[in-house]
């Protein structure tokens, strides 16, 4: 997974306006009390905070 690939993900799940506020603001226990946005810039995988977003949101499994 790309770096957009996620942002899209984020955007399909949050919406437009709300995705990269949310990420660059809620904290995450299973990315080590970071931020999404924090993790990415600390050089996490997109596929690793995906999934830790996809779990934090509830989202259904048909967008793993």
């Amino acid at each position: 997974m790309r770096h957009t690939e996620l942002e899209t993900r984020l955007s399909e799940a949050l919406g437009d306006d709300y995705a990269a506020f949310w990420a660059s603001q809620t904290v995450i226990a299973a990315l080590d009390g970071r931020t999404p946005r924090q993790a990415l810039d600390d050089g996490v995988p997109p596929k690793q905070v995906w999934a830790a977003v996809w779990e934090t949101l509830g989202l259904p499994a048909s967008q793993r």
